[in-house]
């Protein structure tokens, strides 16, 4: 059972955008405008399982986060490996795919893999 449809359906609203419109060529995609699209869908999703993982920590004194600084220190005082992921998901989705548009398939698939990662830890 899937306790987190919006997280899912974030997830793969990424990979239909990658599949069906940034254009696999070999190990890039060409059209950056929907890498940038599906990079930002997924970055979401990792913002999205951060909240959860902290509203599960931080109970009733959760407030969401308002900038990627303060997640960083907050899930620093929680889990290292859940900072660690979040790291990874934004270098590789928000800023390599998203603001730069990277064509690297491997960059974003990278970036993909984390936020499934995370996504395992809250479930």
């Amino acid at each position: 059972m899937n306790d987190h449809p919006e997280i899912d359906r974030y997830l793969s609203n990424a990979r239909e955008i990658l599949s069906t419109k940034a254009d696999k060529a070999g190990n890039e995609y060409r059209d950056i405008k929907y890498v940038q699209m599906a990079s930002g869908t997924a970055y979401n999703a990792a913002l999205m399982i951060a909240d959860e993982y902290l509203k599960r920590k931080e109970g009733a004194r959760f407030v969401k986060p308002k900038s990627i600084e303060e997640y960083r220190d907050r899930l620093r005082k929680h889990n290292k490996t859940m900072l660690s992921y979040l790291n990874e998901a934004y270098d590789t989705l928000h800023l390599a795919g998203y603001y730069h548009g990277t064509p690297s398939v491997r960059t974003i698939r990278e970036g993909l893999d984390v936020t499934q990662k995370m996504f395992a830890m809250i479930r």
